[in-house]
Parts: structure tokens; sequence; C-alpha cells
């Protein structure tokens, strides 16, 4: 029996990269699983987004392992799809105890126009990140039974990057307002056994960082590779090493910590 199990969580997108990853954990650990994905290409992300096909492989995934799984096509920024999948996925596999808003977008836009730049990156990684919330607390609340909220910043959530685009501009601001929903919420929710923490991971090999062709990386922004440099001799860490620091956080296992950024950085933000 796994230390998840009999849980519902959901995951916000999980089509693949991270998300797909921490859906995966933690049906190792038992839980079931309400996966959502917007399976769209954003016109300011340079990089393929996930597809329905992926979220579909997520599905596959976590059924072999056999746990249930509901996955619906939802945007983030769009409170009320984003409300009707959770609803949905609730309606099917029972009241989400865990909450994991991991659904981002990288910086630095394929358009020139930097407003566009800095409101689809706010708009997911932020508002997104809001929404998750604010679909998934009430039911929290409402169950009386406590629960376990894992918020996605980043490195560049606690440090400032220092490239002076609309996009990495406002994935920074981004990403340190999600540890400020974080600690909010902790506080809020700690009399009610509702433990909110978040993660802060450095550069992930995922598609979102060229699956690690560092190459690829360096061309498209040199200045970031320099930022993202890890004091331990990795490049870059593997989806699986953020998915173990979750299901441990949601777990029983770390049941009093709460309102706490836990880097998987390899060492980055102590080098600094």
């Amino acid at each position: 029996m796994g230390k998840l199990e009999g849980k519902v969580a959901f995951i916000t997108g999980a089509a693949r990269g991270q998300g797909r990853s921490h859906a995966i954990r933690l049906a190792q650990e038992g839980a079931d699983v309400i996966a959502v994905d917007i399976c769209e290409q954003l016109a300011t992300v340079r990089y393929p987004m996930g597809t329905t096909e992926e979220l579909d492989e997520t599905v596959r995934e976590v059924e072999k392992l056999g746990r249930r799984i509901v996955a619906r096509k939802a945007d983030v920024r769009d409170f009320a799809a984003l409300k009707q999948a959770f609803e949905e996925g609730v309606s099917e596999l029972g009241p989400a105890g865990i909450v994991l808003a991991n659904a981002g977008i990288g910086a630095g836009g394929a358009v020139a126009a930097e407003d566009d730049e800095w409101d689809e990156v706010i708009g997911v990684n932020l508002k997104g990140v809001w929404n998750t919330g604010r679909v998934a607390i009430p039911s929290m609340l409402e169950r009386a039974q406590g629960g376990s909220i894992v918020l996605t910043s980043s490195t560049g959530g606690l440090m400032g990057v220092g490239i002076p685009t609309a996009g990495f501009l406002g994935y920074t601001a981004a990403k340190h307002g999600v540890v400020g929903l974080m600690r909010s919420w902790a506080n809020f929710l700690a009399p009610h056994h509702i433990r909110v923490n978040s993660v802060a991971p450095t550069a992930v090999r995922t598609p979102m960082a060229a699956d690690g062709d560092l190459q690829a990386i360096m061309e498209r922004a040199p200045e970031l590779a320099r930022a993202l440099s890890n004091a331990m001799p990795v490049d870059l860490v593997e989806p699986l090493d953020v998915s173990n620091a979750i299901a441990w956080l949601v777990s029983d296992e770390a049941r009093y910590i709460t309102g706490t950024v836990v880097p998987v950085d390899a060492g980055q933000l102590n080098k600094r």
C-alpha cells in the first residue's frame, strides 16, 4: 500500500513534463488523479506545448498503475472551465485532498509585442495558480478533512534572473507571486489542517528547457543559461526529482510542514 492510498490529486499542466511525472509518481503511491492541461499552443511560447495526445498518454501511464484518472482540457486562466474540469473529476473520483498547481509556461516569446509576452506568462503562471486554488480550496474546506497543496514556483521565484525582457520579467514576477500566494494560503488554511507549500526547481529536463539541449537554451537565451548554473555538477534536474519532493510534501510524512519553499535546485540558490 502506498503512502497516498485512497487520495485524489488535482494536477494542472499534466499532459507532459513535470505534470505527467507528478501524476505518475502520486499514482505509484496510490492516488487517483484529476489531470488538466490546455493542450493548445500559446502565441508567445517558442517551444511546442503539450497536446491532447500527450494528455492521453498521461492517462495511459496512470491507468497502467491500476489507478483511476479523469483528464480534461482546460486553460488555467479560465476559471469557469477549470472549475468544470475539477468538478467533473471530483464527481467521478471523489473529493480532492491533494492539489498541485503545476501548469506554467517559459518566458521569452515568439512575438514582438511586450504586452502579449507579459500578459500570457502572468496569466498562466500566476493567475492560473490563483484560479487553481480558488477552484479547489472551497471543497477542501467544506470537506473538513485537511489536505495538502503544492504550488510550483522556481529558483527564479527566489532570485532576480536579471534579464530585462517582458517575458523574463513577467516570469520572475509571477514565480515570486506564487511564493506570496503560498505563504498567504498557508496561514489562512493552517487552522483547517490544509498545508500549503511550494517547490522551487532549477531548470528541469522538459520541453520548456529544450529537453536538456543546452545549446538550444544558449541560442534562445544565453543570459538564462548562465543564471541557471548549479552548484552540483548537473545542468538540469529530472522531472522525477521534483515529483519525489512533492510526493513527500503531500504525504503524512510531512504533516507539520506548511508555508515552506522546498528548492529542488542542485544547490543553485546556495551558490548565489
